[in-house]
């Protein structure tokens, strides 16, 4: 059994709404990782690479009346426990299910290439300004948002029932697990 969340936004995730990421999953971790494991990164990168890293800045926050300008009726922020947390929490304070596309969040291959060279889980990967959305049309929020410079994506849709249904591709993959502690952890950060 699933136990309700007090939510602090005033909005609704329905079944049928598009669900939407809007920023980089993981990058926020990304530079945390580089600045503190740069000597074992800095094996496999390049000094210029390192300091793309180092300078990679995520999106500052936007406030909630920006998301609902831009038709989200529902957000969850992405934070420790990654974007696979905020997409637990967001269907879990609703009780609704959700199917998604794992390859459709948006990442930057900076944060693919550490995670794999430091075996870590991007997905599970500290990701500050990093939001996910649930809006009506959600191809209408990603072209909103991409006018306004954030990178933003379609990942899937609320369902009705509980399940988490990820996929790979046109395969489903399985089910979403619950949240695992942040990657950063296992490195002592």
């Amino acid at each position: 059994m699933m136990r309700k969340i007090e939510r602090e936004n005033t909005g609704l995730l329905q079944a049928g709404q598009d669900l939407v990421v809007a920023g980089y999953a993981g990058l926020a971790g990304t530079v945390k990782l580089a600045e503190a494991a740069k000597e074992e990164l800095s094996r496999w990168f390049s000094d210029e690479y390192m300091e793309e890293i180092a300078d990679a800045a995520p999106l500052c926050p936007v406030s909630p009346e920006f998301w609902r300008s831009c038709g989200a009726a529902e957000w969850e922020p992405a934070g420790e426990g990654g974007i696979l947390t905020a997409i637990w929490n967001l269907t879990g304070a609703y009780e609704t299910g959700v199917e998604f596309y794992l390859r459709q969040i948006p990442m930057r291959q900076e944060t693919v290439e550490v995670c794999e060279r430091l075996e870590l889980n991007p997905y599970r990967l500290y990701s500050e300004n990093c939001v996910l959305l649930a809006a009506d049309s959600g191809s209408r929020l990603v072209r909103e948002l991409k006018q306004a410079g954030i990178p933003a994506a379609v990942i899937g849709w609320a369902e009705k029932g509980i399940a988490r249904k990820l996929r790979h591709g046109e395969e489903a993959a399985g089910y979403l697990e619950r949240p695992q502690p942040d990657e950063l952890l296992k490195l002592g950060l």
